[in-house]
């Protein structure tokens, strides 16, 4: 018997690991993505009450005088400190968490993704029914970011890599790992997956 709610799939990987690319090909398939890191910064933003609370622990700054967040201002008081980092990840997340259980009420298809980087690390894959990893080797990871990415150094890409859970400690975590070692292997076992999350969905 097919219940109204939908599954509730998290999808992660580290930076180059192919999650994008994985999240396409899913998207084509009809399937409902919510970006939360992007929805995280839309809703710094957007959401008054959030606003509120980061001028309160940051400053007038926070914001420039259209009322748009000052990313480069809040990278240098936050990144370096790892409590503010916590603060800010203490405000963000619950915000983030309400907004898409919104989202999820607004959705009908059998299951839908929630796409984030740092799924484990925020705590969030756990109001999820199921996580895939998208996983490849560092070596081809790093290679992908720098040519993706032309702005960044090796030492920056290895510094957001060290900000992350290792393939080696998501992959036993998550119901799903898509290798993404070849690129070429990526869509069947995505359509593969499909195949496993709607027949979940209908059981």
């Amino acid at each position: 018997m097919k219940t109204s709610k939908p599954i509730l799939v998290g999808i992660t990987g580290g930076i180059g690991s192919g999650k994008s690319t994985a999240c396409r090909i899913f998207s084509i398939l009809g399937v409902p993505i919510y970006y939360a890191d992007d929805r995280a910064k839309w809703l710094m933003s957007h959401d008054t009450d959030l606003k509120q609370a980061i001028i309160s622990n940051f400053g007038e700054e926070s914001y420039t005088a259209d009322g748009s967040l000052n990313r480069a201002y809040l990278a240098s008081v936050v990144f370096p400190d790892e409590q503010k980092v916590a603060i800010i990840n203490g405000l963000v997340h619950p915000a983030v968490k309400k907004d898409f259980e919104k989202w999820v009420g607004s959705q009908t298809a059998p299951y839908v993704l929630k796409e984030a980087a740092l799924l484990f690390e925020s705590g969030s894959y756990q109001d999820l029914d199921k996580i895939i990893n998208v996983s490849a080797p560092l070596k081809t990871r790093i290679t992908r970011v720098m040519m993706r990415d032309r702005h960044r150094t090796e030492k920056q890409i290895h510094e957001i890599i060290d900000k992350q859970l290792s393939d080696e400690e998501k992959n036993p975590k998550s119901d799903f790992v898509i290798k993404n070692a070849d690129n070429k292997l990526l869509i069947p076992q995505v359509l593969e997956l499909h195949r496993k999350l709607l027949a979940a969905a209908s059981a």
